[in-house]
């Protein structure tokens, strides 16, 4: 996630509907806290510039709350100005988290894709233009929304 990124191309993307900005901000989520934090905390909300996270118990809130500097200049290199202005934090039962999406060949919807992707990608009657919509959603998935690799994201005992 350090690569100098477009930030208009998120916004022209994501940013039609606020449940495509919350798919976007769903999809980075591993790649702006690592692999161990995604696994214990479930995106649930967007609202009003503040993305709600849902983690498993007090202590990787904690956590998390000493984290959230770096965590949303990480989602504003990838999201731009759709990234959140603020973290909100539950506890709670934390959902599985969901594959990583893979890209698939030319054209074809990115495997596991968000929903959110698959339905704006059938409201483009014209093949022609579905296509390119459908492989640059799968690469910019595939790109920044995987999980990061590397760092200790184990919590302070």
């Amino acid at each position: 996630m350090d690569r100098t990124r477009n930030p208009d191309l998120a916004a022209r993307l994501f940013g039609a509907r606020p449940e495509h900005t919350l798919a976007l901000l769903r999809a980075v989520w591993p790649g702006a806290v690592g692999l161990e934090l995604s696994r214990r905390t479930e995106v649930v909300a967007y609202d009003r510039g503040v993305l709600r996270i849902r983690v498993s118990d007090l202590r990787w809130q904690r956590t998390l709350q000493r984290m959230r500097g770096p965590i949303l200049g990480r989602l504003r290199r990838v999201a731009g100005q759709l990234a959140p202005s603020a973290l909100g934090f539950v506890t709670g039962e934390v959902a599985q988290p969901a594959a990583p999406v893979a890209a698939s060949g030319p054209g074809e919807p990115p495997k596991q894709a968000p929903e959110v992707v698959l339905e704006a990608a059938r409201s483009i009657p014209d093949p022609e233009i579905r296509k390119p919509f459908l492989a640059v959603a799968a690469r910019y998935l595939a790109r920044f929304g995987g999980p990061q690799t590397g760092g200790d994201s184990t919590p302070p005992a």
